[in-house]
């Protein structure tokens, strides 16, 4: 019983750790940095610009029609982060790292949810370039939560299989 109270509150603070640090962010671009402009932290590889993006991946569907713009940026992520949350404290054998994967994407998923019910968009700030080998959009804390997430989820996947292989190899 122990264990489980432990483990649903590691799942609460991940969860709530990675909305507060989006949050912050978000509140500190809106606070410090004006639209569009062009903060150098790292010279051309990393900048601060303050964009409001009023769609999805990228402004995705930011032209859609308000219905579907409320089903496919509101509703729809909003059943999946419930959905995603109550497998998380229902499914008892999940591994240590898909507990974390997903309670990053739920974190994730929570902060930029929160930003569009609130202010009707999603604050994104940051931008990386290393010239033409790679190159991001302007994405914030929330989006790097769900990245981490999916990342964690995709390792776990992996060694799961490699563990899995090693057991069919030692019979």
């Amino acid at each position: 019983m122990k264990s489980n109270v432990n483990r649903i509150i590691a799942i609460l603070a991940i969860i709530i750790v990675n909305i507060g640090c989006d949050q912050v962010t978000k509140e500190m671009a809106r606070e410090q940095i004006e639209y569009n402009e062009r903060i150098e932290v790292i010279g051309d590889t990393l900048i601060l610009t303050k964009v409001e993006n009023s769609g999805a991946f990228l402004g995705m569907g930011s032209d859609l029609s308000p219905i579907f713009k409320n089903i496919l940026l509101l509703g729809l992520p909003g059943l999946v982060m419930v959905g995603l949350f109550v497998f998380l404290l229902i499914k008892k054998d999940l591994t240590k790292l898909a507990i974390v994967g997903l309670s990053f994407i739920v974190g994730g998923g929570i902060g930029n949810l929160y930003d569009r019910i609130l202010y009707g968009s999603v604050t994104d700030m940051v931008h990386i370039d290393l010239g033409g080998v790679f190159r991001t959009g302007i994405f914030n804390a929330a989006d790097v939560s769900v990245m981490i997430g999916t990342g964690l989820i995709l390792l776990e996947q992996f060694l799961t299989k490699k563990d899995q292989e090693k057991v069919k190899e030692a019979s």
